[in-house]
Parts: C-alpha cells; sequence; structure tokens
C-alpha cells in the first residue's frame, strides 16, 4: 500500500472515531442514558451497559485522536478493532442491524491498515522512532 492511502484511511478510521467521541462527550450523560435505555430489552444487565456507555465516547476519542497523530498507530488500530467488535455484539444483542454495515467497515479498515503498518510513515510514531 502507498504511503498516502494508508495515510488517508488512517485519517478516515481516526477522523470517524475522534468525531463520535466529540459529540458525544459534551453529552455523556444523557448519551449513557439513551444507550441503557436502549439495552433494556437485551441479556446484558444495566451494571454492565452504563460503565461501557460512559467510557465508549472517551475511548472513541482518544483511539481517534492518536490515530489522526499517527502515534501508537498499531495499538490504536488494535483498540478500534476490539471496540468495534463489543459494538457488533451490543448492536446483535439489541437487533439494531442498520448500524452493522458502518461497524463492520470500520473494524475492516482497522484490519486492513494493521496489515500494511510499514506504509505508516506519515505518522509520530515515525518522528519518535516508533514502529
Amino acid at each position: 500500500m502507498n504511503t498516502t492511502s494508508f495515510l488517508l484511511l488512517r485519517l478516515a478510521l481516526g477522523a470517524s472515531l475522534l468525531g463520535h467521541g466529540l459529540v458525544r462527550l459534551p453529552k455523556l450523560a444523557g448519551f449513557s442514558q439513551g444507550m441503557v435505555g436502549a439495552f433494556q430489552k437485551s441479556m446484558l444487565p444495566a451494571a454492565l451497559v452504563t460503565p461501557f456507555t460512559y467510557a465508549l465516547p472517551i475511548l472513541e476519542f482518544v483511539i481517534g485522536l492518536l490515530l489522526v497523530a499517527g502515534l501508537f498507530t498499531r495499538l490504536s488500530l488494535v483498540a478500534a478493532g476490539v471496540l468495534m467488535l463489543l459494538l457488533i455484539l451490543g448492536t446483535c444483542l439489541i437487533e439494531s442491524w442498520e448500524a452493522l454495515p458502518s461497524q463492520f467497515i470500520h473494524v475492516a479498515f482497522a484490519a486492513i491498515l494493521l496489515n500494511f503498518l510499514t506504509s505508516n510513515t506519515w505518522a509520530l510514531d515515525n518522528l519518535l522512532g516508533r514502529k
């Protein structure tokens, strides 16, 4: 993969996660309440859903910021993939099928980028001598 293509894909994934977190952080309590409400009829207890809904926007923001910066890229891509897998599971548990394509696209971006990390030359990781 060419370095510019890698950069564009990394920035797209990072911007999406960063944007999701950024818009949710100022309304964190309301976001959490809405998500807990959506999961009321699922098999997941509120005791699991509530902490996740508070952590989700923070994780999205931090992972997105790291990806945009190209810092800890490998770890950030793995974290993005794992986060998306958790969201896919939750989406299935509440039968919100319309959200799945977007989540699959996000996890696919993370997986593809992990395979081409040597193309990650436009990144803070390179300036700091990280691989």
